[in-house]
């Protein structure tokens, strides 16, 4: 899940939100839909997921999936559409069929009230800086999978190897001469 901290982090954030069409709700009055720190923003480059949400399911065959989908009322989606306009790019399908549609806004994220994560303050939303175009959503993963190697390399140089550590014991263990 992104992590935005700080004062002011929360505040007038760039934004995809990945809607599938079958995403609706049974009584049709919400909407799933995938909210994701835009990778192009400022706090974007360093997180290891961009996704508001992000729940970690257990799968009947054993394996984990995430959820990453919040529900927004018809009038939130509205209001999300809205700011979009025209910034917007179509999912497709393996079969070239559009599943889907991909907006890009701006605005203020808060923690959930239900549930975990952040979500949109759909009062806030305005047209984000950046342009989705097809090359988005490959962008998101490339994002965030720089992030996890960077930390990953991070980690293994903060890590002190088997011999580094052994050297430092030899180093307390020694004797004090004089």
């Amino acid at each position: 899940m992104a992590v935005l901290k700080g004062k002011g982090s929360m505040t007038g954030v760039n934004l995809i939100a990945k809607v599938y069409k079958n995403g609706v709700t049974k009584d049709g009055k919400s909407q799933y839909a995938d909210v994701q720190l835009d990778a192009r923003d400022p706090r974007g480059p360093e997180q290891t997921n961009l996704h508001l949400k992000s729940d970690r399911i257990q799968g009947k065959d054993g394996k984990a999936s995430y959820n990453n989908g919040a529900p927004y009322s018809t009038g939130q989606m509205e209001e999300i559409i809205k700011a979009a306009g025209p910034n917007t790019e179509p999912i497709l399908n393996r079969d070239g069929n559009e599943v889907g549609t991909v907006y890009g806004f701006k605005g203020n994220v808060m923690p959930a009230t239900r549930g975990t994560g952040l979500v949109v303050n759909t009062k806030s939303v305005e047209a984000s800086e950046f342009k989705v175009d097809d090359k988005t959503l490959d962008n998101q993963f490339t994002s965030m999978r720089a992030a996890r190697t960077a930390r990953a390399a991070t980690k293994e140089t903060q890590t002190p190897t088997p011999e580094a550590k052994q050297e430092q014991a030899a180093e307390v263990d020694e004797p004090a001469v004089g």
